[in-house]
């Protein structure tokens, strides 16, 4: 039995994932683009993958620069998920926040909830998408406590918040 495209996307929509925005700076040009497909696979070596869509406009220069960072945004950066998926130049995108680098020189989020500077080791096609198999070779974990989720086709945040609790004398 074959799942229609229709089908497997409603279902994917209950699965509920992280909002990332994966980044690739290099010869190629500064790039990137608005993810849900990224998945951690091993810890020793330390290593994650993303999903791409072999269409989008920036797929070939994250090939060229065969590097790329993943920064999970915080629940006050669903501005940037909007950005990162939208017709807006590359220029217009980075322009929306604050950007640094650590070993690669892909672009990093400064307040992310977490990001992974990376080198894309193996390159796998399936189907509409390559997957990036990619070396961490850096982590920068921000002091946001909660992190944007999306789920059903909406944006929640998800994450404790500490309340100082005063004892009354």
């Amino acid at each position: 039995m074959m799942i229609e495209a229709i089908d497997f996307r409603n279902a994917m929509s209950l699965l509920a994932s992280a909002v990332n925005v994966v980044t690739t700076a290099g010869m190629s040009g500064r790039y990137g683009f608005t993810a849900s497909a990224v998945c951690g696979v091993s810890d020793s070596p330390a290593t994650l993958l993303v999903c791409m869509n072999r269409a989008a406009s920036s797929h070939i220069h994250f090939i060229e620069n065969k590097i790329l960072s993943v920064n999970v945004l915080a629940e006050h950066q669903q501005h940037l998920s909007t950005a990162f998926s939208s017709k807006i130049s590359p220029e217009e995108r980075f322009k929306q926040a604050i950007w640094t680098e650590l070993e690669t020189g892909s672009p990093i989020l400064t307040d992310a909830l977490v990001s992974f500077d990376c080198e894309i080791e193996q390159i796998q096609e399936v189907g509409t998408h390559s997957i990036f198999i990619c070396r961490i070779v850096a982590i920068q974990q921000s002091q946001q406590e909660q992190g944007l989720v999306y789920f059903n086709r909406v944006y929640h945040h998800v994450g404790q918040v500490e309340i100082e609790v005063v004892p009354l004398v």
